[in-house]
């Protein structure tokens, strides 16, 4: 039977798809449906069809999965970003085991997986310590703030997401309400024209402190000094600062600060270490998993104060310092300056003088400071972006063989492609565990260890002790 746009089917939920979407088939005919939970029996329909599947819209679930529950967010659907709220959580982190498994399979060719059970999240909400709302007009013409529908730049409205803190609300509540005080306009992506495009949050789940930063279309905001005051009352509040950007693009943040009230930065921990977080840095959003993140990977690296370590894609040095708790000497790169300068001053924050760090591409620094000035490495744990290493990177990482790889991953897909390439020049996968930064969303991070590989044979060899001293003194052929 041939399926067309805008045909109703029926649909018993056999599977799920890497992004969360439930899989069922029509007479053969392959739909994947965004909202559906395996187990389920749905009508969807067909929003785009192709010559053997296509894809649905979930229009009504006649029988509910075992593993269906009510999603805590009403915008769930709407928003996009908690794909899996529907579904729940034993079973999302099924899903995210099997996401990564199946990766390292596909695409890595590897089988028997030596992989760790999953590590799961204790609190499953409000545990993002960092979010950024775009600010609109809706089509009534109020001003909106929230989060983009799904694969669109449409606001939907919402100051109290589930993943987010309480915090979060009461912020961005004041600035929504000093906009329409002093007639601000938020802006126009359609026209370039307006003020207020984004409001950041970042929040200290250990120090309590709150900063915000209001990223601009322009220089200033008007009546700051009321604005301030006005989120000052806000306990904890820490940091108020302007961001300027008037780029017309989807990157949302400019690269200049200007502080407006406060710190430049939050202060916020990780086990026993302490991090300076400015506007610009990359911190994870998860800090409690984020610990359990990093002692896996410090677990991993099996540190005795006698190796030396390269953090590559270091940030703010969030690993590089853990890291160096236990290690001889660490040295960490990573392109973006102002992170580079964060983890200098972190590392004199928490007395740690046995760190170095390098402002640059990881595929440059490394080759550069290993061919031309000789340094090596005990361990290496890197921890690339969601495109994975350079094959510069991974070719120069071979060449050092260091005795450990620590391989931090927030895309599966790319992991198994690089740790391909890693075994197939001489290390062997001893390791996997993924851990659930993400709770709600399809996203998953991964830690594996990689050592050398063991010789597969062992050569027995029969020497004439005659010969041998012969040989070594020169009197051969005598």
């Amino acid at each position: 039977m041939e399926f067309r746009k805008n045909d109703l089917v029926t649909l018993e939920i056999e599977d799920c798809g890497i992004d969360g979407e439930g899989i069922g088939k029509a007479d053969g005919f392959t739909v994947f449906v965004k909202d559906a939970v395996i187990g389920d029996t749905v009508t969807a329909k067909i929003i785009k069809a192709k010559k053997n599947y296509g894809y649905g819209r979930l229009m009504e679930v006649l029988k509910s999965s075992p593993y269906r529950v009510e999603p805590k967010c009403a915008f769930a659907r709407q928003c996009g970003g908690c794909q899996l709220q529907a579904l729940s959580y034993d079973q999302q982190l099924v899903f995210k085991t099997n996401k990564v498994k199946g990766h390292l399979e596909r695409i890595g060719g590897f089988t028997d997986i030596p992989m760790e059970p999953i590590i799961g999240m204790d609190e499953l909400f409000h545990y993002r310590n960092k979010a950024q709302f775009p600010v609109g007009r809706n089509k009534e013409g109020k001003i909106v703030t929230g989060f983009y529908a799904g694969r669109t730049h449409n606001i939907i409205e919402n100051r109290d997401c589930a993943l987010g803190v309480a915090e979060n609300k009461e912020v961005l509540d004041r600035v929504i309400a000093h906009m329409e005080k002093y007639g601000i306009e938020p802006y126009n992506e359609a026209t370039g024209k307006g003020l207020v495009r984004h409001i950041l949050i970042r929040y200290g789940y250990f120090t309590k402190e709150v900063m915000v930063c209001l990223i601009l279309n322009g220089n200033k905001i008007p009546k700051e000094d009321a604005l301030v005051e006005s989120l000052r009352e806000i306990p904890g509040m820490t940091s108020i600062t302007i961001n300027v950007n008037k780029k017309r693009s989807n990157v949302i943040l400019g690269e200049e600060i200007r502080l407006l009230w406060g710190q430049e930065y939050i202060t916020d921990k990780i086990g026993d270490i302490s991090y300076q977080i400015s506007p610009l840095s990359f911190y994870q959003v998860n800090p409690r998993q984020t610990q359990k993140l990093y002692a896996k990977a410090l677990e991993y690296a099996d540190l005795h104060g006698e190796e030396t370590v390269w953090d590559l894609y270091c940030g703010i040095g969030t690993i590089s310092l853990f890291l160096a708790q236990k290690a001889k000497f660490v040295r960490g790169v990573e392109i973006v300056p102002a992170a580079i300068e964060n983890a200098k001053e972190n590392a004199k924050l928490n007395g740690l003088e046995n760190t170095e760090f390098f402002v640059g591409k990881a595929e440059e620094v490394l080759p550069r400071e290993y061919k031309k000035n000789g340094v090596y490495a005990d361990v290496i744990v890197v921890d690339p972006p969601r495109k994975g290493c350079d094959e510069t990177l991974l070719e120069t990482m071979v060449e050092m063989n260091p005795e450990r790889i620590v391989y931090v991953s927030c895309d599966s897909a790319t992991l198994a492609r690089d740790l391909k390439y890693l075994c197939e020049r001489g290390y062997e996968l001893r390791k996997v565990c993924a851990v659930d930064q993400f709770g709600m969303t399809v996203h998953v991070e991964t830690v594996c260890l990689l050592g050398k590989r063991k010789p597969d044979a062992t050569v027995k060899l029969s020497v004439d002790m005659d010969d041998y001293y012969r040989i070594i003194n020169g009197k051969d052929g005598e």
